[in-house]
């Protein structure tokens, strides 16, 4: 396992509650005098990643979501893509940070990426605003999307976000109505669309630029109408109810695969994301390529993307 060098240089804590005995283990194998004690620590830390991310409660889920050290948006592009040329502004008003967007070339093949980067080091978060895009972000998205469809180009969007910048100049500026018409559009774009949920699937904010053929999801990422310290504070008027509030909410992977919210679940390697960002990277490349493989076979179409959301939604008659 190996963990993420810009994270680790930015000085950032990296260890959660939960992970402590692994962290415990880890220093072992960094210290281990001998070959030997190294492998039998390193298989010490296999069963102990696998007991402990095996009985995750949701709110732990949300923890590694947020996770200082998980891989952002450029982290993996920078795995999975050659020649990507971020392409800037909305032609509006601006340029926002937090969304980064462009064209770059996956296993030869020219894609269109969109995503949210949120930032490592305290410098980079404040530049990239936490990753909350304002509506200049997602004019952007919509220009890109718009450009990948004059172009025939894939698309791929790669979320991770708390939500969209609630902010009053965000309001100003048409944050609904931004995010509103790429909703609209992405109903409606006559090219493939791939969306994965990388960290923090967060609101209105996600769903900007997550209307995709086949949404796929990282194991121990969430996707959720609003963060579940918000969430309780508006139910129970006391935000330290949020562990409950997170498991009322349905915020995992599992859950949301089961409630056909999503398409798949991404295996993380043992540990986390975080702690071996490159296999990470693997599993979502390998991820790419099979939705490209249906790309070619026809499987993708605008009539089906459509039925697909129509389809979401489940209820009960209590009476």
């Amino acid at each position: 396992m190996t963990r993420s060098s810009r994270a680790t240089e930015s000085g950032l804590p990296h260890d959660l509650s939960f992970e402590a005995t692994i962290a415990a283990i880890e220093k072992r194998i960094e210290e281990a005098a001998s070959d030997e004690d190294r492998a039998a620590a390193q298989a010490e830390l296999e069963r102990e990643s696998r007991r402990v991310f095996s009985k995750l409660t949701p709110w732990q889920h949300v923890e590694l979501a947020r996770h200082a050290q998980r891989p952002r948006m450029l982290d993996y592009t920078s795995r999975l893509l050659d020649d990507f040329v971020e392409l800037h502004g909305d032609r509006a008003l601006g340029d926002d940070p937090a969304l980064v967007g462009g064209i770059g070339r996956f296993r030869g093949r020219s894609l269109v990426v969109v995503g949210q980067q949120k930032g490592v080091s305290t410098d980079e978060k404040v530049k990239r605003n936490f990753g909350m895009p304002h509506p200049e972000g997602y004019r952007k998205a919509l220009r890109l999307f718009e450009l990948a469809e004059r172009l025939g180009l894939p698309v791929v969007t790669l979320v991770d976000t708390p939500a969209a910048h609630p902010g009053l100049d965000a309001e100003q500026h048409g944050q609904g109505p931004a995010i509103a018409r790429n909703l609209w559009a992405l109903t409606r774009l006559h090219t493939p669309v791939f969306t994965a949920i990388l960290g923090e699937g967060g609101s209105g904010g996600a769903l900007g630029i997550a209307v995709g053929d086949w949404v796929a999801m990282f194991e121990h990422a969430i996707y959720v109408i609003c963060p579940p310290e918000r969430c309780a504070e508006i139910l129970w008027r006391d935000p330290a109810k949020k562990e409950l509030a997170a498991s009322a909410l349905r915020v995992t992977a599992a859950e949301l695969l089961e409630l056909g919210v999503i398409d798949a679940v991404l295996p993380e390697p043992g540990g986390g994301a975080h702690r071996n960002p490159d296999a990470a990277a693997d599993v979502l490349a390998e991820e790419l390529d099979r939705f490209l493989a249906g790309v070619d076979e026809g499987r993708w179409t605008l009539e089906a993307r459509q039925q697909k959301f129509r389809r979401m939604g489940r209820w009960e008659d209590a009476g």
